[in-house]
């Protein structure tokens, strides 16, 4: 393979892009790599796993269906990190009014 040509495609490829971070799609490989697993990657990488042939471009649809799932797993992980930072403590009607009286007693 010639160098000057593999890396004039990449460079090329790299230009035409869009994002800043496009989506690419894993392809099946002879060396046992597994396709459709979904990643987003720097628009260098993206163009040279393009032309290794080992990714293709997400298509607009596949994209925005990535995208969404993201939005939704990272508003799922606020809740729960959210959630943990939550504290209750259960108190006895009797622990409540004893902490009532002695914060009456304090503001006289």
């Amino acid at each position: 393979m010639d160098l000057q040509v593999y890396y004039q495609k990449i460079r090329e490829l790299e230009t035409k892009m869009t994002d800043e971070f496009p989506l690419v799609v894993s392809v099946e490989t002879a060396d046992g790599g597994k396709s459709g697993t979904k990643t987003e990657v720097a628009r260098r990488l993206a163009a040279k796993l393009l032309v290794e042939g080992t990714v293709r471009l997400a298509s607009k649809d596949e994209a925005k269906a990535y995208r969404e799932a993201v939005a939704d797993a990272r508003r799922v992980a606020e809740r729960a990190a959210t959630a943990a930072r939550l504290q209750l403590t259960v108190l006895s009607t009797t622990d409540l009014d004893r902490l009532r009286s002695e914060a009456r007693g304090s503001k006289e």
